[in-house]
């Protein structure tokens, strides 16, 4: 949790608030062969109050709002968001649509490594993983919801991945 998404305004770089390092305390110690994590500074920081020594991944970046980062949802054109918001091929100006996304997401996703990996990342990337893993329409989006500070279990098993509640 950072300022900006306790106010609800689009992501912009910035650094973990006390109640995200809060969220972060409550989940525990994590065990990991690897450590990875986007490269925004709050994914960083969530990494290093997990007690990991993670690399930043650029594929595990979070959803580019482009031209909305910093803004709220009222400061948008209604017809803009209702776009991006139901059809998954939208992008906000400058930004990436969740096809874009997700499709970045699996590419990560399709060069397992062998081992327990824990990705410190955020709730569109943990999203759009969640897509991959049940092969579900990008349109799906939406309907998943990542709290931050969360943990979601994905197993890589042979000839796919399998997400455990």
């Amino acid at each position: 949790m950072t300022d900006a998404m306790s106010a609800g305004l689009f992501a912009r770089d910035e650094p973990l608030n006390a109640l995200g390092r809060r969220q972060l305390d409550a989940l525990g110690e994590l065990r990991a062969d690897r450590a990875v994590c986007g490269p925004e500074l709050r994914a960083r920081q969530s990494a290093q109050q997990l007690g990991l020594t993670a690399t930043a991944e650029p594929a595990l970046a979070d959803l580019d709002a482009g031209g909305w980062r910093g803004r709220s949802a009222e400061d948008l054109q209604p017809a803009e968001l209702i776009a991006w918001l139901t059809d998954p091929d939208a992008a906000p100006p400058g930004g990436e649509s969740i096809t874009v996304l997700t499709e970045r997401v699996g590419g990560w996703l399709a060069a397992p490594v062998p081992g327990r990996t824990v990705a410190v990342t955020h709730p569109a990337v943990i999203r759009a993983a969640v897509l991959v893993a049940l092969n579900a329409p990008a349109v799906s989006f939406w309907r998943i919801d990542v709290r931050p500070g969360g943990a979601t279990v994905l197993h890589h098993r042979g000839t796919g991945w399998t997400l455990r509640t």
